[in-house]
């Protein structure tokens, strides 16, 4: 398996309106996409899309707000109000060899290739098997890279 870029970070946070309205009016984000609610993880989410070097996209910024209070970034936010780091998520070119890999390794993958935020397949994998971090594992979109 071979890791790809860092695609973006995931901050959990109580309000996305005001989230949204920090990462403009404080951070100097420009460019902030329409939330959207994704229903298979209990989440209204957007990406905050940050600049890269020469005109290339930069990592992204996922904030997460969740729609459920026993949803999985619900019971995060719960233990942690205010908000923040949630996961980080690399890219990968094929979702199942990635999978197959880190179980071959013995890392604890959290359930099946679903899709996610951006329609293309992920999976997560236990913070205690990658150095305390929750690690999201996302197939690079098709036409990316």
């Amino acid at each position: 398996m071979k890791l790809g870029r860092l695609n973006h970070i995931g901050v959990a946070v109580p309000d996305l309106d005001a989230a949204i309205a920090f990462y403009r009016d404080v951070l100097g984000a420009s460019d902030i996409t329409a939330p959207f609610v994704l229903e298979s993880q209990h989440v209204r989410v957007c990406f905050v899309n940050t600049p890269g070097e020469h005109g290339t996209a930069g990592t992204q910024i996922e904030l997460l707000q969740p729609t459920v209070a026993d949803s999985a970034v619900g019971k995060w936010l719960a233990k942690n109000p205010l908000g923040g780091q949630h996961h980080v998520c690399y890219e990968v070119p094929d979702i199942h060899a990635a999978k197959a890999w880190f179980e071959r390794l013995g890392k604890k993958v959290l359930g099946e290739p679903r899709i996610g935020a951006h329609g293309t397949p992920i999976f997560f994998v236990h913070p205690k098997d990658m150095g305390g971090q929750l690690t999201e594992i996302m197939e690079t979109p098709r036409g990316e890279h």
